[in-house]
């Protein structure tokens, strides 16, 4: 949550701030409505604006910026919006108890501890007060210095509790670098059977040829490349085909995973996809370092796979990195899992 010329006052806040939400799907389908229509709708009415991050990502961020006033009307109608929603989906349900809204916020770390108080006492005060349930989760989200905190109860409730908790944030502003939260696309995994690669986004697998063509053509090489020696090009890949490059940035504290002893891993991921790419040397003052794949648009698919699965170790979905050593009768799928066919 970013301020800016903000401050307390005894009428309420005088500030105009930046507040983040983190969203699932169906939660972001929600407020952007029919052809973008409610999203336009709130935007319009509350004066406020509201950015909802890119990508096919389960989780999404939800940015809200703008006066106090535009900010609060915004959460109002996004908190109604889903009272709505919950309304709608018991008219032919069996539930007796109707669920509570719950909207999740994503906050700095460092301004965590002045959100819960010495002993819990400030968070008490916050539910007793508003009568909203508030938790802040103990680990950061993955990949950042930010934690969700999750709000639930009336509408009512809802924005009486975010304006208390804009009023914490604000007397006690974050402290050092803040990494935000970015959620990570969903990956489906992936199989290798028979010489060939099946994707499965959903019940069913796919078969992706550039990925069997790569997985083909890696299984004629050495799984490793010496340090220091340039990936040599699989042969049989098209000349032709275009390439194009990719930018990822990564957190400095999972960067040695990645790169692996003595940059083992940096060049089995090298050799698996058929990509190149460079590490940026570290920058004073910066807790991330810049990664550039370059490549065709399917070696750039892969080598980011398995990047991703090598700095997400707590990931739903992972990819064995040693999956292209595996024989015409054995199949790896996500996770250590392993089943022979």
């Amino acid at each position: 949550m970013n301020t800016r010329d903000g401050k307390a006052t005894e009428g309420g806040l005088n500030v105009t701030l930046t507040i983040r939400l983190l969203m699932h799907g169906k939660e972001v389908g929600s407020i952007i409505g029919k052809k973008g229509e409610t999203v336009k709708k709130m935007r319009e009415e509350s004066g406020a604006r509201i950015n909802i991050s890119e990508g096919s990502c389960p989780e999404r961020i939800v940015t809200i910026t703008g006066p106090t006033d535009a900010i609060f009307k915004a959460f109002s109608m996004i908190a109604l919006k889903f009272e709505e929603d919950i309304n709608a989906s018991m008219t032919n349900s069996t539930v007796t108890s109707k669920p509570p809204v719950t909207l999740r916020l994503v906050v700095p770390a460092s301004q965590c501890g002045s959100l819960i108080g010495k002993g819990g006492s400030k968070i008490k005060e916050i539910r007793e007060s508003t009568g909203a349930q508030v938790q802040v989760a103990g680990d950061m989200l993955p990949n950042s210095t930010e934690r969700a905190v999750t709000i639930s109860g009336t509408p009512d409730a809802i924005i009486q509790c975010v304006k208390q908790i804009c009023v914490v944030m604000l007397e006690s502003p974050p402290k050092g670098a803040t990494i935000p939260y970015r959620p990570k696309p969903a990956s489906a995994p992936i199989i290798f059977a028979g010489g060939q690669a099946f994707t499965i986004p959903g019940q069913y697998a796919i078969p992706h040829p550039d990925l069997t063509k790569l997985h083909q053509l890696a299984m004629q090489h050495p799984p490793f490349t010496p340090l220091g020696q340039t990936t040599p090009g699989f042969p049989g890949l098209d000349a032709t085909t275009p390439t194009s490059s990719h930018e990822l940035t990564i957190p400095n504290d999972l960067i040695g995973c990645i790169i692996g002893r003595q940059g083992s891993k940096i060049n089995e991921i090298r050799q698996m996809s058929g990509a190149q790419i460079k590490i940026a040397n570290a920058t004073e003052g910066s807790a991330e370092r810049q990664v550039t794949i370059t490549g065709s648009p399917a070696n750039i698919s892969l080598a980011q796979y398995l990047i991703n699965a090598r700095d997400s170790p707590h990931s739903e979905t992972r990819i064995d990195p040693f999956i292209f050593s595996c024989t015409n009768t054995t199949w790896h799928a996500s996770g250590s899992q392993k089943i022979t066919i």
